[in-house]
């Protein structure tokens, strides 16, 4: 038994070792700042590939004319005319190494480092909330404001937990802060609002097809009545050829009916073709006669 506890052990620890090295290449891809750059801004497009349709947004949008600087991602918004569109810049950053150097030192107890590793994150992402609002804010072309994405949720939390900051960067650069959950919550909220609009829009395209609908509902029913009127108009004549018909039969009954046979050779009738209705042969010989 206590063999089989050991190779358990040397096991778990075998398992443990692989997954240290899984956590080390980890490590060693996030220390490079463009893959993070990368990674941040893989999941950024992820969220907006989840909440909205592809139409709605651009990647590597072109917000300023004859400028060779696109944001990553901008959000399109209807603007005040039916083909005018504003755009919402959205920018990943990922400052890793002064979110490091913050949880090291607060790991070791270190209120010095902590303050020093603080001051220089803020400041890592005020310069980068700076550097989206010089490049990529240009209204009309796009929204007086744009985001800021930080992709970790610890790491926005550290810059929400300063007191003033993120007001201080709204004020300042004009950018909002967002993570993870909070970037979820308005790409949720902007659905709505399209959604909103298209039904706006789908009941004004209504409203005129009822305009259209009711213009040709009057002359459907000029049609009608006219036709109403050629209806007793026809009506009108059945009713005197019956009476002429009736008026003619009176006259006709004194008259000694002939055999069937003298009656179509008197009136050349064998000639005709016989189509096996008595009711055709009838009319025609009322018609003859």
């Amino acid at each position: 038994m206590v063999t089989e506890q050991l190779e358990r052990v040397y096991h778990g620890l075998g398992e443990m070792q692989k997954l240290a090295a899984g956590v080390g290449d980890l490590k060693k891809v996030l220390s490079n700042v463009k893959t993070r750059g990368i990674w941040g801004e893989t999941q950024l497009g992820t969220l907006l590939e989840q909440f909205l349709s592809p139409e709605q947004y651009l990647a590597n949008a072109q917000v300023k004319e004859n400028s060779g600087e696109r944001v990553e991602f901008a959000i399109r918004l209807p603007g005040r005319g039916e083909e005018a569109e504003v755009l919402l810049p959205i920018d990943a950053k990922f400052p890793q190494e002064d979110y490091d150097r913050l949880v090291q030192a607060a790991e070791s107890s270190d209120s010095a480092a902590v303050d020093a590793a603080v001051n220089a994150l803020l400041a890592r992402v005020r310069q980068s909330a700076q550097v989206i609002s010089e490049k990529y804010i240009n209204p009309p072309r796009t929204t007086d404001f744009a985001l800021l994405f930080l992709p970790t949720e610890g790491l926005y939390a550290e810059v929400l937990r300063r007191p003033g900051f993120f007001d201080l960067v709204q004020r300042e650069c004009r950018v909002i802060l967002v993570g993870p959950t909070t970037l979820t919550a308005i790409l949720n909220a902007l659905q709505m609002g399209f959604r909103t609009l298209a039904i706006e829009k789908r009941s004004s395209e209504v409203w005129q097809v009822l305009g259209a609908v009711r213009k040709e509902f009057s002359k459907y029913g000029e049609v009608v009545n006219k036709l109403k009127k050629q209806l007793e108009t026809a009506s009108n004549t059945i009713d005197n050829l019956s009476t002429r018909t009736r008026a003619m039969n009176r006259k006709l009954q004194g008259v000694e009916m002939l055999p069937e046979e003298k009656a179509e050779a008197m009136l050349q009738l064998s000639a005709l073709p016989d189509n096996g209705s008595d009711e055709d042969t009838d009319s025609e010989e009322q018609a003859s006669i």
